[in-house]
């Protein structure tokens, strides 16, 4: 794998090709990565996998014509070859009146942001077989515990850079470290399965595997002998394990191709009270430590924190340079790509900030309820917002959480739900999106 200097070098050079081969704009990509995981299963070595690849990619525009290429042979007669095909490829291609590079007086400048999104470890086989062992010894000797799917440990390091042909080079590295346990309790008919995992970009800042797997352990045990839930209509609360998918379908609604097909339930919201007063919701890219940090966009561009939704209502789009010029906007920093082709858009580190209430006083008046910590299906439809998820967790009663339920479904509108959402104040930041609880009023729960 290569340095961050050898491949920026890499796509730059990728890019003075391409402009030699009869290229009006170009723009390349280089994506590497090493990773190595282990899995134990009942205390035995189950697996270890180490992979490391390499790619590049390159957009080759004539005019509003282009073509994206890609290669896994990073070497001078396959990129010749790559540059060859793509030239060829984009003279025969449509033209796209809104495909181009970004703007070039939005191109980040300067010097990086210091995100320390890399703590120079390595994955030592020895150490990940120790922690994904511990993680699982951890969740079986948890009371009730009867079968283990595994414990798992990764570790890994990807490199990215960055080259277009209007001024552009760049190029930045990341680690990455996971631990999880799968365990199940019970016999027979009545057995539930459950789990726990924890990501970071550095070993530190994982939490032990004994933490990860008694969690593990005690999810599952918690889950046995669910009790039958009649069907209403009934408060629901979402759990910080799920509660963060509420922000993915409003992410999903507020991209630029969403937007420009006219597929999406808040395509006439912009600027709207979506959410209720007091309600935000930001985006930040340059979180120090970040699971989704990164100092420049997919196309280069500047990034920086961002309010989606500033006291409920929704402030703009989520643009790459293609889906801006067809709206007559411009792009907000949040392209995301992938090597084969063009940029889309999306966030980075997401989060719904923390209400005032507790967990417990934010269900302490829900006479009959459901606290949901798993959900089934993607029963979502985006031109409506319809949604229908199966589901678990368990009966609130009184302002108690008491019996677990399985097997449920929950339906309601987003558009209902998000105008209903109440967060409370145990937000925490371990995922790449993170929610605290939230209270949602006047779902239709449907028991088994």
């Amino acid at each position: 794998m290569l340095t961050v200097t050898e491949a920026q070098e890499r796509v730059s050079h990728l890019v003075e090709s391409a402009k030699k081969a009869g290229a009006d704009t170009s723009d390349a990509l280089y994506s590497g990565g090493v990773s190595t995981e282990v899995q134990i299963r009942l205390g035995e070595l189950e697996d270890v996998e180490r992979s490391e690849g390499e790619e590049i990619g390159l957009r080759f525009f004539i005019g509003k014509r282009s073509a994206s290429v890609s290669s896994s042979d990073l070497s001078d007669d396959a990129l010749a070859v790559l540059v060859e095909r793509a030239a060829a490829m984009a003279r025969e291609a449509p033209e796209d009146q809104y495909a181009g590079l970004a703007p070039q007086e939005m191109l980040f400048r300067g010097e990086l942001p210091q995100l320390d999104i890399d703590d120079g470890g390595e994955g030592d086989p020895q150490a990940l077989r120790d922690r994904a062992l511990a993680a699982e010894d951890a969740a079986r000797a948890v009371k009730g515990v009867t079968n283990s799917e595994g414990g798992g440990a990764s570790a890994s390091r990807s490199i990215m850079a960055l080259a277009t042909s209007h001024g552009f080079c760049s190029g930045y590295q990341a680690t990455s470290y996971g631990c999880s346990a799968s365990v199940i309790a019970g016999e027979g008919s009545g057995m539930q399965r459950d789990y726990a995992y924890r990501t970071a970009r550095h070993l530190a800042d994982l939490d032990s595997p004994e933490s990860i797997g008694t969690r593990a352990g005690e999810r599952t045990v918690g889950r046995l002998n669910p009790a039958k839930l009649p069907s209403g209509t009934i408060p629901v609360v979402f759990d910080p394990r799920v509660s963060g998918g509420l922000l993915g379908h409003l992410v999903g609604a507020i991209t630029g191709s969403s937007i420009t097909r006219g597929t999406s339930f808040l395509r006439d919201s912009l600027e709207e009270q979506i959410f209720a007063s007091g309600i935000t919701i930001l985006d930040d890219p340059l979180r120090t430590r970040g699971l989704r940090s990164r100092p420049f966009d997919g196309e280069g561009l500047r990034v920086s924190d961002r309010k989606i939704i500033d006291d409920g209502m929704l402030t703009g789009w989520l643009l790459d340079s293609a889906s801006a010029r067809q709206l007559g906007l411009q792009p907000t920093g949040n392209a995301k790509r992938g090597i084969g082709g063009p940029p889309g858009a999306g966030t980075t580190n997401l989060h719904l900030e923390a209400g005032s209430l507790s967990r417990d006083e934010l269900i302490a008046d829900i006479t009959r309820g459901v606290l949901v910590t798993e959900l089934i299906g993607q029963g979502v439809n985006p031109v409506t917002g319809d949604y229908s998820r199966g589901a678990s967790g368990f009966l609130i009663e009184n302002g108690a959480i008491g019996a677990p339920v399985a097997e449920i479904t929950i339906a309601g509108n987003l558009k209902d739900m998000f105008r209903e959402l109440v967060p409370a104040n145990d937000l925490e930041f371990i995922h790449g999106i993170n929610a605290p609880t939230v209270r949602i009023e006047g779902l239709t729960v449907a028991g088994a």
